[in-house]
């Protein structure tokens, strides 16, 4: 099998990103994982994974985040670059905004979320839950672009497929939330679970609901489609400078995570 030790969770659509793609379909112990698609950006063997699969036809709480981490690891994958669609709760953010998330809140309910429900008892920190080397190359490929980007923001995950209340997007804001989406989560915990570096960069579609009059999901497409060229522009560059050799705390996430009685 070929492997790749880059790899892009994304949306539909963005496919277009690999030059020479060959697709691999992964069986895991946790099921089959969304399609994968290996070929060259730059020069590097990478890998795109649609996390909705090819026709977008997997809504946020029934996409198998356990058996597309999983798959990744299998080709070889030791760095995730992941894109998110997410609303802003920070009235400074607009759509067509792009963020580089630092931290994020979970509030989905019912996603197997972990690698480890048996022994051994296996708790991952996440005190820095995206990889700050992933991080640092997105924020400069966008700056690098000339584009501006937020590059210190928590995002809440919630289970979806249904959109947020205004009043629980006022909770959100009152908690420090700054974007709101349904599938941040439990991606950045499978991925430190397996010691994968990962790190995502958001696209502003939409203000959270309370903070514009009705939101449709055919306004979601069209902000993503327009602003879908410069997302892949900024991938592109993050996959081109990332360091060869992993210097970050990710590659060591087990180390001292597992209770020893």
């Amino acid at each position: 099998m070929r492997k790749a030790e880059i790899a892009i969770i994304g949306g539909t659509g963005q496919e277009t990103l690999l030059n020479y793609p060959q697709r691999v379909i992964n069986g895991t112990p946790y099921g089959l994982a969304s399609p994968i698609l290996i070929g060259e950006i730059d020069g590097k063997t990478v890998a795109f994974m649609p996390r909705h699969g090819v026709r977008h036809g997997v809504p946020p709480h029934k996409v198998n985040y356990r058996a597309n981490i999983y798959a990744l690891r299998q080709i070889g994958a030791k760095r995730i670059i992941a894109t998110n669609a997410v609303g802003a709760i920070n009235p400074n953010l607009k759509p067509g905004n792009l963020v580089v998330p630092n931290d994020l809140v979970d509030f989905t309910k019912f996603r197997q979320s972990t690698f480890y429900d048996e022994e051994p008892v296996t708790h991952v920190d996440l005190s820095q839950p995206y990889c700050p080397e992933i991080r640092s190359a997105l924020i400069g490929a966008a700056k690098g672009i000339g584009l501006e980007v937020t590059a210190r923001a928590v995002l809440v995950c919630t289970e979806g497929p249904r959109l947020e209340t205004p009043a629980e997007i006022r909770m959100f804001g009152r908690m420090s939330c700054d974007i709101v989406g349904m599938t941040g989560m439990p991606e950045v915990a499978l991925a430190r679970e397996l010691e994968m570096c990962y790190a995502s960069v958001c696209l502003v579609t939409n203000m959270a609901a309370g903070l514009q009059k009705r939101l449709t999901a055919q306004e979601l497409v069209k902000v993503a489609k327009k602003t879908a060229s410069v997302l892949e522009q900024i991938l592109r560059e993050t996959v081109k400078h990332l360091p060869t050799k992993r210097q970050c705390p990710c590659a060591h996430a087990l180390e001292d995570a597992r209770f020893r009685g």
